[in-house]
């Protein structure tokens, strides 16, 4: 198994607290767009990369809407593994239709994993940290934003970052 693989399957660190369910949900009803263009698809990726190249983050960066890609970066450190991994994470969301560290939480919250009991293949599919949901107020979900390259939590969290930032522009 490689450290990429072991890094997204790590929940939390000691260091980083373990969001709870609530908190998550809280997230996304929160995190909410009046709309979302291909320039805001633009912004909001860029931001994602300053915020990764500020941190040194090995990381990839994707933005889906509607089936189309809008925006991909990848950064220094970053392999194709975690392409692999943004499509997975991304497949979740769409089909959730909520944050991918979410639905691994609901599944661990009720004592299995995603992998067990979802029924899908884990090969495209993946319930780990770093995929959230694009939601438009008085539409829906419309796509997703994606990071990969850290461990599922603080991909998570990189993401709720930058969405927080740019929706408090």
């Amino acid at each position: 198994m490689s450290q990429r693989t072991t890094a997204e399957n790590t929940p939390g660190t000691a260091s980083e607290p373990t969001p709870t369910i609530e908190e998550l949900e809280d997230q996304e009803r929160r995190l909410v767009f009046g709309r979302f263009t291909h320039e805001d698809a633009w912004a909001l990726g860029s931001l994602l990369v300053e915020l990764a190249r500020e941190r040194q983050a090995p990381v990839a960066v994707d933005i889906h809407r509607a089936g189309q890609q809008l925006f991909h970066a990848a950064l220094p450190g970053s392999t194709p593994d975690n392409d692999a991994w943004i499509a997975r994470k991304r497949r979740v969301v769409e089909r959730y239709g909520a944050a991918s560290y979410l639905v691994g939480a609901r599944f661990r919250a009720k004592g299995t994993t995603f992998e067990a009991s979802s029924r899908l293949d884990p090969d495209t599919y993946a319930a780990h940290g770093g995929s959230f949901p694009l939601r438009v107020e008085g539409v829906g979900v419309i796509g997703a934003v994606t990071v990969s390259g850290l461990p599922q939590l603080a991909d998570h969290r990189l993401v709720v970052e930058a969405l927080e930032a740019f929706l408090d522009r």
